[in-house]
């Protein structure tokens, strides 16, 4: 009698382990194909960042908060851009100084100004 026990419980563990398989593997139907959840942190790559595209802008949620690298890249890409638009401002005033104009005495221009180049011939 105790080797029939063993064998019924044996039975019933097959059969619970079996039916957590198919509950685990949706009753025989295929997977539902993965589609990414992750907001979009795309920033257009053809023009500057406007600042409508700041205030779209989601960083996606990693274990421990925000995927730092595309933080990173994006911050590093800001800097550069604001960099580039602060020396074209800086080489347009520059060009629209009037010549006699001098700058006051004791104060120095927030970006170096290089003197002209020579015409090359």
């Amino acid at each position: 009698m105790p080797q029939v026990m063993m064998w019924v419980f044996a039975v019933l563990i097959v059969l619970a382990m079996a039916g957590i398989a198919l509950l685990a593997a949706g009753h025989g139907e295929p997977m539902q194909p993965a589609y990414d959840d992750r907001p979009d942190a795309r920033v257009p790559q053809d023009r500057p960042i406007a600042p409508d595209d700041l205030r779209r802008v989601r960083f996606s949620l990693a274990l421990r908060g925000y995927r730092m690298s595309e933080v990173d890249a994006l911050l590093a890409r800001l800097a550069y851009e604001q960099e580039l638009r602060a020396a074209e401002q800086a080489e347009q005033e520059r060009h629209h100084r009037a010549p006699d104009q001098t700058d006051a005495p004791g104060t120095d221009p927030p970006f170096p100004v290089l003197p002209p180049r020579p015409p090359t011939a």
